[in-house]
């Protein structure tokens, strides 16, 4: 990284696009940096877990687009030779394929103990890219979009990257980025991502809060059936068989059936951080 304009990066280096407004943002500055054009040893991926959005794939295939930069989509693999798979804007899973394959393979959900989705969804198929490349962990620097207000993530990242032997730069928190400059940019855009910020990528992640969850459900009754269907599965295998230890998926569609208009405080930590960014590194 340069010492004067943070968004100068020194390559090898892989981007990290979570596919959300901060990470687009951290994109944009960057390729602006680089006066349009990224260094070669500097790439662009994007990990779908098909559990994103349609908006988040919409808004990572105009931000490649609108912007001239190659965005490798990844999605995670059981394969011997390599973590991941290459598909694009219109192959991507959208049915949560890649999650359900890892279920299946674990025979567990991931919970608020065991956060093993990102590590294998996210981190492993951007790990293998880097490989092809031959880049070994260490060696390259990994760029990740978290703000300057989301310094108590930064300082939990930085001590999984030591863990694990990873390099990685926060370009945002070097130039003091906050959620205000993040959102200013975008309303000066003509494209955005399309999303409330609560409704975020991965639809109803656990590590949203059950308010977050509820408003969700109420407004697409559709989301909860993949997750529900899991838990179902589950039940009897593990403790509970819920992704979130303080309520199952059928009880909160449940409480929007009873009471559609009543919704529990939104707490923004719950909700205001990228898919990828917040468990990375973590139990595997």
């Amino acid at each position: 990284m340069s010492d004067t304009n943070p968004y100068r990066i020194t390559g090898p280096a892989l981007i990290s696009f979570s596919g959300g407004r901060t990470s687009g943002f951290m994109l944009h500055q960057i390729i602006t940096a680089h006066g349009g054009d990224l260094p070669e040893d500097v790439v662009v991926a994007f990990a779908n877990t098909g559990k994103e959005r349609e908006e988040t794939l919409r808004f990572v295939h105009e931000c490649g687009s609108r912007w001239g930069v190659h965005i490798y989509w990844l999605e995670w693999r059981d394969y011997k030779h390599a973590p991941y798979a290459e598909v694009g804007f219109n192959s991507a899973s959208r049915k949560g394929e890649p999650f359900q394959a890892l279920i299946d393979k674990k025979q567990r959900l991931p919970n608020w103990q065991e956060r093993w989705c990102t590590q294998h969804l996210k981190i492993l198929p951007l790990n293998g890219l880097a490989a092809t490349f031959g880049w070994e962990a260490g060696s390259y620097t990994e760029v990740i979009g978290l703000r300057y207000d989301e310094g108590h993530r930064i300082l939990k990242g930085m001590a999984n990257a030591d863990k694990y032997g990873r390099k990685c730069a926060y370009p945002l928190s070097r130039a003091r980025v906050t959620k205000a400059d993040v959102m200013a940019f975008w309303r000066a855009q003509d494209f955005d991502l399309g999303l409330e910020p609560w409704e975020g990528n991965c639809d109803l992640c656990f590590m949203k809060g059950r308010g977050i969850k509820k408003r969700i459900i109420q407004k697409r009754p559709e989301a909860a059936a993949w997750w529900s269907a899991n838990e179902s599965a589950q039940r009897g295998k593990q403790e509970r068989g819920w992704f979130d230890r303080r309520d199952s998926i059928a009880g909160l569609a449940e409480e929007v059936r009873r009471n559609p208009g009543l919704f529990d405080p939104i707490d923004d930590e719950e909700f205001d951080a990228e898919c990828g960014l917040i468990c990375a590194g973590e139990a595997a």
